[in-house]
């Protein structure tokens, strides 16, 4: 489903641990990385895509998460042509993403990248809150940018983690 513009309907979900560390995926067979993403389906609402994309790619299930936050707007980045698709050339600019911010509520051993039978990960790893924009390929930096700075305010300071852990009861 490619609206007028030309852009194809997305979520993008930056995915975060208590130490507000990123999930950072490993396309399968190749060496880049990014943070999973998704299309919406015609008549499907973000937030549904964005669960549907997280069991898709990483395989969390809705109680292994809680979402923190999503970006206002839709953020937008155009594909360049030699990465386009030869049938999608002339009405295809590339993507307009709603982001969404979650937190892993469950353990790192929730995750499986083998949750579907076209896995789009094949390794994973926790990575510094900003370094995915210098690490994502180019044409995709400016909207990991705006998605990355307008999620931010969503996150819990480190030094406020600690109320928001939970503490074992002492003499219980």
């Amino acid at each position: 489903m490619i609206d007028r513009d030309g852009y194809r309907p997305n979520v993008g979900i930056v995915l975060c641990n208590w130490k507000n560390e990123v999930f950072w995926g490993k396309r399968v067979r190749e060496h880049s990385w990014q943070f999973p993403q998704g299309g919406i389906k015609g008549g499907e609402r973000p937030e549904a895509a964005m669960y549907r994309e997280l069991h898709e790619e990483v395989g969390l299930k809705p109680e292994h998460v809680q979402v923190l936050g999503r970006t206002r707007d839709w953020l937008r980045y155009e594909v360049p042509e030699r990465w386009l698709r030869r049938e999608w050339r002339g009405n295809y600019r590339g993507q307009k993403q709603i982001w969404f911010l979650l937190r892993l509520v469950g353990r790192d051993c929730d995750v499986c990248l083998r949750a579907s039978e076209k896995p789009e990960f094949d390794a994973w790893r926790w990575h510094d809150y900003w370094a995915p924009t210098q690490d994502v390929i180019e044409f995709k930096r400016p909207v990991y940018e705006q998605a990355l700075n307008e999620l931010s305010r969503f996150l819990v300071k480190r030094q406020d983690q600690r109320k928001h852990q939970r503490t074992p009861l002492v003499g219980a």
